[in-house]
């Protein structure tokens, strides 16, 4: 009778612990930390969904799962004679977060040992959105992002992260975590102009109005701003600079575009009175504006002055 128990006992323990549910969700995080996205795909038995599958094997895999730390599987909860629930608890960055496996019985090995398979289902999605590209990063893996959007087929849990870089323009990186199978996730990338661009435009929209300054005419060729004084005195026309515009770009329909560009000009000159003939030293200020055009050609950064009259 005792060997008969002990056989009994030993039938439960290792059904418990070796061909146990939970057994199928250690392989199948094995899978996902080696990197092994069809092995992980076959245990979980998923189905791809009509989407870009650069996350689902390597070092992207390996890097959506990388900050998955404490895992720990709890009990199967039977919801029917051949159906489980596992909750598998874990954090990432310190944040507990959980998920529930759904797994059923297949069968049996050995007539003993009860055979579980995930329960069928369809891999979640990450979709990636970007202002004016059509590319970015995304967990270390440069992706392609057709009209600034792009949907990727995922394994979960994960932790996935999004960035775009370039000399003239960045997005700071975007996380999210994919919990469940039917979770969709979506990451917007914010570009802006590095600040390389703005010091690169605002010097030249400087450069542009500081030569408007340095014509001694009181109508400077080809800039926004002048005086309508009738008669002053030979030599004594000074432009000054007193305030140079802040030259903002923007995202505009798929293009960059500079907001209208405001400053203040200062004008020193000796007015002739035409009645009495008095020479008058005058200091007048102007406000002014104009619009840009910006031209990024590869490394080259060109904002055109356009000056309407």
């Amino acid at each position: 009778m005792l060997t008969i128990a002990a056989g009994a006992l030993t039938v439960v323990l290792v059904n418990a612990k070796v061909y146990g549910p939970q057994q199928q969700i250690r392989d199948y995080f094995q899978a996902l930390q080696n990197g092994e996205g069809s092995k992980a795909l076959g245990l979980l038995r998923a189905s791809v969904p009509d989407a870009n599958p650069a996350m689902l094997d390597g070092a992207a895999l390996k890097r959506a799962v990388a900050d998955v730390e404490d895992i720990r599987l709890g009990e199967a909860v039977e919801t029917d004679p051949t159906h489980v629930e596992v909750p598998v608890s874990y954090t990432i960055d310190g944040r507990g977060h959980t998920t529930v496996f759904k797994l059923e019985k297949v069968g049996t090995n050995w007539l003993f040992f009860n055979r579980w398979s995930f329960e069928p289902s369809t891999l979640p999605t990450v979709e990636v959105q970007v202002v004016n590209e059509a590319e970015a990063s995304l967990n270390g893996t440069r992706v392609a992002l057709p009209g600034g959007k792009g949907t990727f087929a995922a394994f979960y849990p994960g932790v996935f992260e999004a960035h775009y870089t370039s000399e003239n323009f960045a997005a700071p990186a975007v996380e999210t975590v994919l919990e469940h199978a039917d979770a969709q996730a979506q990451i917007s990338l914010a570009t802006e102009p590095t600040p390389e661009l703005m010091e690169e435009a605002s010097g030249q929209v400087k450069g542009f109005l500081d030569n408007c300054a340095e014509q001694k005419v009181l109508q400077p060729a080809g800039c926004p701003f002048s005086f309508p004084l009738d008669r002053v005195q030979n030599n004594t026309i000074d432009w000054d600079i007193v305030k140079y515009p802040e030259v903002s770009i923007e995202p505009f329909r798929g293009n960059w575009v500079v907001k209208p560009l405001t400053g203040t000009a200062k004008l020193k000159v000796v007015e002739i009175d035409l009645f009495t003939g008095a020479a008058i030293p005058r200091e007048l200020e102007q406000q002014f504006s104009f619009a840009g055009k910006l031209n990024v050609d590869d490394d080259n950064v060109t904002l055109t002055p356009v000056v309407k009259y």
